[in-house]
């Protein structure tokens, strides 16, 4: 009986999928190059994204009783995109990059690509790395920040091995003379 659980519960959680990388290879594997065919794939994030914008406005002066005032304010806005939440294929980039979306609103997609560098070819998360702040990039039409460890992140892909068996069984009895 316990082998019976053991091998239902195995049987189950291999039938689930795997999430694997999407890269060239499964792009080519599957043929994934149009717009129609790349839409009914589902996508999962490998890391936490997390997008930072700030404003800061403060003045000087003096208040009724003389006494000097310096009064400042900080407005912090934060997109926490969480490991392995679901995405949808929206649209091509400019350099094949692919642009997908997380919530519904206009601007609201982010980009992945492969890196020119570097000898994989996941789909990382694509911002202008030069900023001291972290990676700069355009989220609701607005500019945000992303963590360096955003960086990190590259899209994701359950992957299912289905295999079907049509097997038809019968006993042969024999003849008899």
């Amino acid at each position: 009986m316990k082998y019976v659980f053991i091998l239902l519960i195995t049987l189950i959680a291999v039938s689930c999928g795997v999430k694997v990388p999407y890269d060239n290879s499964i792009r080519d594997e599957f043929n994934l190059n149009s717009t129609d065919k790349i839409k009914k794939v589902q996508f999962f994030t490998s890391a936490t994204i997390i997008m930072e914008k700030s404003k800061q406005s403060g003045n000087q002066g003096t208040a009724d009783d003389g006494a000097l005032v310096t009064n400042s304010s900080k407005e912090q806005d934060r997109v926490i995109i969480p490991i392995n939440t679901k995405c949808v294929f929206e649209n091509f980039g400019p350099n094949g990059e692919l642009m997908v979306r997380f919530e519904v609103g206009v601007g609201k997609t982010i980009s992945f690509g492969v890196r020119q560098n570097q000898s994989s070819t996941k789909y990382y998360l694509v911002a202008d790395w030069t900023q001291e702040k972290g990676g700069k990039l355009n989220y609701g039409n607005e500019p945000y920040f992303a963590t360096s460890t955003s960086g990190n992140a590259y899209l994701m892909v359950k992957r299912k091995n289905l295999q079907k068996t049509k097997r038809k069984d019968r006993v042969v009895k024999g003849m008899k003379v």
